[in-house]
């Protein structure tokens, strides 16, 4: 089977149009009102998680704090879902339409974790840290949620709201096995939003991506007394490692491949019997990407026969590319449009100016107030969003929850979210996400022409098949 990403990878321009809303003033000021009502709460709730900081299928108090904030809010909770026991979906009404909204909350290893405007020294063992904002797309999702729940609540409308708390999106892909599991079937649109350093809900696509944990088996010996003896696991991966990068020159120019080497020996004087390196592999297709994988796999079992050792490999994780939908991103752009962006205090405004020396960007203080153009982006990074967008009409956007600049996955970002920049951020997406909701809610005809682009993207012949196969959630993948 050969499925082709028919959006276009450059970037083009695109109008958009707002949505012809079928609902009053007063009642979208209703669902704003819920939100900010709420912001003092939302911000604690996205700070103890800041401060929980745990790491991919480890999140047992995040998703304790978020199941606990929406069964608070009158949601039916059902946990453990997926075969992954920090997983779970919220719902809230019954009936069509069935709107989705994405909730993460995974941290990252080895990051600072400090909300100060300079950079701290790691902890001893390397720490854990919201370098990607999770946890406020969590806490955010959850607001918007309620929000939805309120309105269905007060005006009698029919249809329902789902949370869907998904976990380990860094490296694990935790809505693929969602998704797997038949848990999207009957989901009507999907929707879901970032961290960023800016407000933007343009449509874009993003990287198709495999990994693997590769594991090479030699034999010990004296690396002084009898190195001939020995067959060192660590020359297996430095091996393996030799040929992919040299495999660098022959590969489409879109592909992405890089690796840590998660185990090389203890000490210089023992020849290495294990050693193990955790790869990487991303293209703007999922044929393409496990076509590299494949690739990558050649070379770990030639470096394991040129150095006399054995060698297997975990698939850890596979994400399909995102599949944009420019119908439902000009419905969230058209209310994006209307919250506004995010406006800093004078003590905010201080923060990010200490911070800002510390960014190489060409971005100024001041556009976390701005809307991005609407058009479509390329693609970049991975995430498992993408496999939802395959089988649900599925919109996103990014607000300015990190100071303009600020990269992901940095320690500034980790800085700015801890603060109230970033509870500023979560509060426009909450907004953003809940007015789009409703606009679904009471326009059918979105939800429509959004299933028909879907059809049209995918083509007649797709067929959904997950990247990681048949394996089960990989629970261990982040522990030490």
């Amino acid at each position: 089977m050969k499925v082709s990403l028919v959006v276009p990878l450059a970037v083009v321009a695109l109008t958009a149009t707002g949505p012809e809303t079928t609902w009053g003033q007063a009642s979208k000021e209703r669902v704003l009102a819920v939100i900010e009502a709420n912001r003092d709460r939302y911000a604690d709730v996205a700070l103890q998680i800041w401060g929980f900081a745990e790491v991919g299928y480890q999140e047992e108090r995040s998703s304790a704090l978020l199941q606990a904030t929406l069964r608070d809010a009158g949601f039916a909770v059902e946990a453990a879902v997926a075969g992954m026991p920090t997983a779970f979906v919220a719902s809230y009404g019954s009936g069509s339409p069935v709107i989705g909204i994405l909730a993460e909350f995974d941290a990252l290893p080895g990051i600072s974790q400090d909300s100060v405007p300079y950079r701290k020294p790691l902890v001893e063992g390397g720490g854990s840290g919201h370098a990607c904002g999770h946890h406020l797309f969590g806490t955010g999702s959850v607001a918007a949620a309620i929000a939805v729940k309120e309105w269905l609540a007060e005006n009698g409308t029919p249809g329902e709201i789902r949370l869907y708390g998904t976990p380990a999106e860094e490296g694990g892909a935790g809505k693929v096995y969602m998704v797997r599991e038949g848990l999207f079937d009957d989901v009507d649109v999907a929707l879901h939003w970032h961290a960023g350093d800016r407000n933007d809900a343009s449509p874009g696509t993003s990287l198709a991506n495999k990994s693997a944990k590769f594991r090479f088996h030699g034999r010990s010996t004296h690396a002084a007394g009898a190195p001939w003896l020995g067959r060192s696991a660590l020359d297996g991966v430095e091996a393996m490692n030799d040929m992919v990068n040299l495999m660098r020159e022959h590969v489409p120019p879109e592909t992405r491949i890089h690796y840590v080497i998660t185990r090389g020996g203890f000490a210089p004087n023992v020849i290495p019997d294990f050693a193990e390196v955790f790869y990487y592999t991303r293209f703007p297709t999922a044929e393409g990407a496990e076509e590299i994988f494949e690739r990558v796999v050649k070379a770990a079992e030639g470096a394991a026969l040129g150095t006399g050792t054995t060698m297997d490999y975990e698939v850890i994780h596979g994400l399909h590319s995102l599949l944009p939908s420019e119908s439902l991103a000009k419905v969230m752009d058209a209310n994006l449009r209307s919250v506004g962006g995010v406006h800093y205090t004078a003590g905010e405004r201080a923060f990010a100016e200490q911070l800002y020396p510390t960014l190489e960007t060409d971005r100024k203080l001041g556009t976390e107030a701005e809307i991005e153009p609407f058009q479509l982006r390329p693609p970049g990074g991975s995430t498992d969003v993408g496999d939802v967008s395959w089988v649900v009409p599925t919109a996103g956007l990014r607000t300015a929850t990190w100071v303009p600049g600020t990269p992901a996955h940095s320690w500034q970002a980790v800085a700015a979210g801890g603060t109230s920049i970033g509870a500023k951020g979560l509060e426009v997406a909450a907004k953003t996400l809940a007015l789009t909701a409703v606009d679904l809610y009471t326009n059918p005809a979105l939800i429509q022409q959004a299933r028909a682009e879907l059809e049209r993207r995918r083509g007649p012949d797709f067929v959904y098949r997950p990247l990681l196969g048949d394996r089960a959630p990989p629970l261990d993948y982040r522990r030490d």
